[in-house]
């Protein structure tokens, strides 16, 4: 596909996802919902892809929806309300490219770039480890416009900062600074404006080095634990430790401690 609201570059086993709509604040339009997900099945079956960077092009990282292309989506307007349109358009675009990042096999970073805001502001919660500038500020915007948080971010905010901060930003839809987002436990780190890029990209490195199917398998494990019991989350412990077991790269990471020498991962 030729990407016209995103950038996909490739730089050894590190894949790099720009959002590329800076005239619109990278809005999240219908076209760039369909491009990230063609972009991310592409990297999902690729195994020379061992980590994934998303930013975004100019000086916000993402505004969120652009409601106004997705209320365009029969293109006549009366054939179908707005709320009608809405939930086509998150059921047929939106919800897929969702599921597809949380299930990536491979680890994804984040670099917040500017303001993530609404749908912006729940993208960043999918990603595993996010990094922002200490410009960035993070805006569960969505009551500002009459709607409710989505691209889950009714389940994910809860669960990574508590029922209270989550209803609090969700309900009064103010926004915090990227050290508030640290202190809350809500990005990883906060990092100069300047040392964003650089920061980002060494940690995509180190994660690449690193033993791929097995950060894919603890991946799986921690984001499917909040539905389950201590008792059914420990046999899929056990399930997915078995798979981890029997990857090149545990009999790689055993004899090399083994051995006191620095393991070298091929990422199967």
């Amino acid at each position: 596909m030729n990407y016209k609201t995103i950038t996909l570059t490739i730089d050894g086993s590190v894949a790099e996802l720009r959002l590329n709509r800076p005239e619109t604040l990278n809005s999240l339009s219908l076209q760039m919902f369909d491009e990230i997900g063609d972009a991310l099945h592409g990297l999902s079956s690729d195994e020379r892809i061992r980590a994934l960077l998303v930013t975004a092009e100019g000086r916000v990282f993402c505004t969120g929806g652009d409601l106004a292309d997705i209320a365009g989506i029969t293109g006549r307007s009366g054939e179908q309300s707005f709320a009608d349109r809405l939930g086509e358009g998150m059921a047929k675009h939106v919800n897929p490219v969702v599921s597809t990042l949380m299930g990536l096999p491979i680890p994804v970073v984040c670099a917040v770039n500017g303001i993530a805001a609404g749908g912006g502001f729940s993208f960043v919660l999918g990603c595993d480890i996010v990094v922002a500038a200490r410009s960035a500020r993070f805006i569960q915007s969505f009551a500002k416009v009459g709607l409710i948080p989505d691209m889950g971010g009714t389940w994910l905010l809860p669960q990574i900062v508590g029922r209270p901060r989550a209803l609090a930003l969700s309900l009064l839809a103010d926004g915090i600074d990227a050290e508030t987002a640290q202190a809350w436990g809500l990005i990883w780190q906060c990092v100069d404006d300047a040392a964003l890029d650089d920061t980002a990209r060494a940690l995509s490195r180190r994660l690449a080095a690193l033993p791929t199917r097995t950060l894919g398998l603890t991946k799986q494990a921690i984001n499917t634990s909040g539905t389950r019991t201590l008792d059914e989350q420990l046999e899929v412990e056990r399930e997915l430790q078995v798979r981890s077991a029997a990857s090149d790269d545990c009999r790689e990471g055993i004899d090399a401690f083994l051995h006191r020498r620095a393991p070298v991962f091929v990422g199967h």
